[in-house]
């Protein structure tokens, strides 16, 4: 799903939770666990509990304890069962069943039996979802059968619909075509069961911010929420899977993150089980002076921020352009490759990652693809090794030291740069274009983080590039007149860029569809961000279609759609999507930055105790974490992600 910078940013930044559910597990014996209580912090009042509807992280951070779904994650992100214990699958592969645990109760806010979870109640969820308009409705209207005809009216019998219970213990969905990713939307509270009487009996009630306005099937229960002071969970005790739960009272007091420091201080009195910590603030001398050997940094999770260069810019509000010329000749230097490429050759992305997480965070969360590399397997290896090899098969003159691997600056060289900023100049020249090329990048003017960033960017570029030959140009705009130029923006006519960077991308589903659907000229989540305006016809389209050919992203589109019709053989699904990669890498039209993680902290949680995923809702269960009895070191730490990657390697060869 799309998402905004510098929100994305804020929130998950102080909930560092989040960032440890991200890494994955790695078992420790019962011996090193020292309590039974998490405390830590939380950030944004929750204001929805009705998890069929809602679709916020904020929301969903809480709701991913109390609700279980049919499928769930284990510890290496691998898809286990929840409350289906079993499930077959098709010969066509359009047809899941899925058998249901015997016995798992809906119980109340006190922890009462209110019923047991049956069949029906997984149709009563769907359908509420629908006639709630969930906001995460979107991830399954065109994959079950006949749900987007009931969406949009067409039809208004919800029992033609593919989801239908066989007996009490099984759950049946349909689909209108083959998705060998199908399960990991499971985890989606939209998918999740809603228990009919009590839906009506809440009535307008029902999934308020209260504990007594849901049921439970999950881990935890709601205990006590006071807004903008604490929220608190304890452990459901008729929980199907209550041995895997070790903790058993979490406790998250309301931080407006104010005061960063004092994160590391509670922490340091014994009040907090974590700490997030921060390199560029004066506190963290005392941090390193007194845990040295303990700092962590969080691994990598699944989004990816880029620049993205605006291919038919239309609007021009704000601009440091003063005539025509300028406008023309801008956008014919970003219609050409390779200045677009000399323009990422010459981006620093470490030293913009720094002025965030300080030097010795400067690479720990950058991204040189879109897709993690490591988000999918093939024939036993990670996604990200096919896609540098096509990469290079594709034009190795330019791509030969092109490293898509996490955590370092694959791209930055500015040898290279400079040869391909002399190719397109001299292009360019042919056509009548002046130089310096002036490309606007807006910014919010009182968000200090992004304003250095950015100034970070335009120091890189024009220093190795000559600025002469391209200056950029930092709008500094009003809060909301950023975002309607950039991240608000809902064509691409209204896109008032030449480059920005204030938009970023969190997959819906496990398959490298849903990072690379989102840049198809004539569909994707973030054409518009590319200056594509979807639904073009007549003369517009006709434009939009010469940008897309003279680009290359209309060979993007087939090479994405040729991928998504092998529907029976995930390692040649893959493969073929790394292929479309490859080649939109190497068209230059974005630049893969950073993800969130990579962010350093303090902390007891035991590396990858929790439950890894991707995808979906990627939200902190706190099932199966433990806490230790001193604070994790470094090395145990460092030792704990070299083994869980191993281990998840192993398992993706053993299930090839």
């Amino acid at each position: 799903m799309k998402m905004n910078k510098k929100r994305g940013a804020v929130v998950v930044a102080l909930t560092l939770a989040t960032l440890l559910a991200a890494c994955g597990s790695k078992s420790t014996g019962s011996s090193d666990t020292a309590t039974s209580t998490y405390n830590y912090v939380y950030a944004t009042d929750p204001d929805n509990f009705d998890y069929s509807i809602t679709g916020r992280a904020t929301n969903n951070d809480h709701l991913a304890n109390f609700e279980d779904p049919l499928l769930k994650t284990d510890k290496y992100g691998q898809i286990v069962p929840g409350l289906a214990k079993s499930w077959k699958v098709s010969n066509d592969g359009k047809t899941y069943t899925y058998t249901l645990r015997k016995g798992v109760k809906w119980v109340d806010s006190e922890g009462n039996t209110y019923a047991t979870v049956k069949a029906q109640d997984f149709i009563t969820g769907l359908k509420h979802a629908v006639d709630g308009k969930s906001e995460a409705l979107y991830i399954v209207q065109d994959s079950i059968k006949g749900l987007d005809d009931y969406v949009n009216g067409k039809t208004k019998d919800f029992s033609t619909v593919g989801i239908k219970a066989i007996g009490d213990n099984k759950i049946q969905y349909t689909l209108n075509q083959a998705e060998p990713y199908w399960n990991s939307k499971l985890q989606y509270g939209v998918l999740e069961p809603v228990n009919a009487k009590f839906l009506k009996q809440e009535g307008k009630k029902y999934g308020q911010p209260k504990a007594d306005a849901i049921l439970y099937t999950g881990p935890y229960i709601l205990s006590n929420f006071t807004s903008k002071s604490v929220i608190e969970y304890k452990a459901n005790d008729q929980y199907w899977d209550k041995k895997n739960v070790h903790v058993t009272d979490v406790k998250e007091t309301y931080n407006d993150g104010s005061n960063p420091d004092e994160l590391y201080k509670t922490f340091a009195k014994g009040d907090y089980t974590t700490a997030r910590v921060y390199p560029n603030l004066p506190g963290y001398k005392d941090v390193e002076k007194k845990n040295k050997n303990n700092i962590v940094w969080s691994q990598q999770d699944a989004s990816v921020y880029n620049f993205t260069f605006n291919l038919n810019r239309k609007s021009y509000n704000d601009t440091s352009k003063t005539t025509d010329k300028q406008k023309a000749d801008t956008k014919k230097a970003i219609l050409n490759k390779d200045f677009r490429l000399a323009i990422q050759f010459a981006f620093d992305k470490s030293n913009y990652n720094a002025q965030a997480n300080g030097s010795a965070g400067a690479t720990k969360s950058l991204r040189n693809e879109i897709t993690p590399p490591s988000f999918v397997q093939a024939d036993g290896k990670d996604y990200g090794t096919y896609v540098e090899s096509d990469l290079k098969d594709l034009d190795s003159s330019t791509f030969s030291k092109y490293n898509v691997a996490d955590a370092q600056d694959g791209t930055y060289n500015a040898a290279k740069a400079k040869e391909l900023f002399a190719k397109a100049k001299a292009e360019l020249q042919k056509e009548g274009v002046a130089f310096p090329i002036k490309l606007d990048l807006p910014q919010e003017s009182k968000a200090a983080l992004l304003l250095n960033q950015a100034k970070s960017f335009k120091a890189s570029v024009e220093k190795t590039l000559g600025k002469d030959n391209v200056e950029i140009d930092i709008q500094q705009l009003s809060e909301d007149k950023y975002l309607a130029a950039t991240y608000q923006a809902q064509t691409g006519a209204q896109s008032d860029f030449d480059i920005s960077n204030a938009s970023g991308w969190s997959p819906d589903y496990q398959d490298p569809s849903s990072y690379l659907d989102i840049f198809k000229p004539t569909s994707g989540a973030m054409a518009q961000t590319l200056g594509f305006v979807i639904g073009a016809t007549g003369a517009q389209k006709t434009e939009y279609d010469a940008v897309a050919k003279e680009t290359g992203l209309d060979q993007y589109e087939k090479l994405v759609d040729a991928a998504e019709a092998i529907t029976t053989d995930t390692n040649a699904r893959y493969k073929a999507f790394a292929k479309a990669e490859a080649y939109l890498l190497s068209l230059g039209v974005q630049i893969p930055v950073n993800s969130l993680g990579g962010t350093p902290s303090v902390t007891k949680v035991i590396p990858f105790t929790r439950p890894a995923t991707w995808s979906g809702t990627p939200s902190p269960r706190f099932e199966g974490m433990k806490i230790s009895k001193k604070t994790i070191t470094t090395k145990a730490y460092d030792k704990a992600v070299k083994d869980w990657n191993a281990k998840r390697l192993e398992l993706a060869k053993k299930n090839d």
